[in-house]
């Protein structure tokens, strides 16, 4: 099992970023351009996470498919001021895909931190060094959706 953990400043409200982190447009926005989710079970993504399950198809760079990953949603509690959203999903080539957003208030804004835990036996290093690359690639979609006043249109 290996650990990733990447952490950004956003210059944005807490209260803002958190409501963001819980709709699932956000996930198709910060992964735009390396990955793309497309809803399986159910069909369509609803317009807020719940803890339950949701199975996707991913497809790299758009058009190259990589299989399936059910994404399970769990809300853990919070820890002070820090907001936590837990993805523990696994898929087709990746067994373990533990993902927590932490989202806390900072001075300048919030502090937004991904933290994934990653098992895929052989393929393990292969997944981490994509995942540092994905996590880094989210992170500046993140800082370029907080320029843009939050607005999804922005490519």
């Amino acid at each position: 099992m290996r650990t990733i953990e990447l952490a950004t400043v956003l210059p944005a409200d807490t209260a803002v970023v958190w409501d963001h982190v819980l709709q699932p447009r956000l996930l198709c926005f910060v992964a735009k351009g390396m990955l793309t989710f497309q809803p399986i079970a159910p069909r369509e993504f609803p317009e807020r996470w719940s803890a339950d399950r949701f199975r996707v198809r991913k497809l790299l760079l758009g058009f190259i498919p990589i299989g399936w990953q059910d994404i399970s949603i769990e809300f853990l509690p919070d820890q002070g001021r820090m907001h936590r959203l837990r993805e523990n999903g696994c898929g087709w080539l990746i067994p373990t895909w533990d993902h927590t957003m932490e989202v806390e208030p900072v001075e300048g804004g919030t502090r937004y931190v991904d933290v994934v835990k990653i098992e895929a036996g052989v393929l393990t290093p292969i997944v981490v060094a994509f995942a540092r690359r994905f996590f880094a690639h989210r992170q500046r979609r993140w800082l370029k959706l907080v320029e843009a006043n939050f607005d999804y249109s922005t490519s």
